[in-house]
């Protein structure tokens, strides 16, 4: 799954979007609330908080190897 904003894109790898699991720690560790979990339990992105993100990396190091937070203003640049 990804989702891309002016400034800011997220790549979550497909299984993880799946696990249930993930989805909950990924909505737990966000400040600026990108991840939210949908009644089935799956990953979802809110796209209107893509720009707000603040490049703290909680997501990567709660997912690791499984979230990908790319810099679209500097080509694409993985974080």
């Amino acid at each position: 799954m990804r989702s891309d904003a002016t400034f800011i894109g997220v790549e979550v790898d497909d299984a993880a979007a799946a696990d249930a699991a993930v989805a909950a720690k990924l909505t737990e560790v966000c400040p600026v609330d990108i991840f939210g979990q949908a009644a089935s339990g799956t990953l979802e992105l809110h796209e209107q908080n893509l720009d707000e993100c603040v490049l703290c990396r909680l997501c990567m190091d709660a997912a690791p190897g499984r979230v990908r937070v790319l810099k679209l203003y500097d080509g694409g640049a993985e974080l």
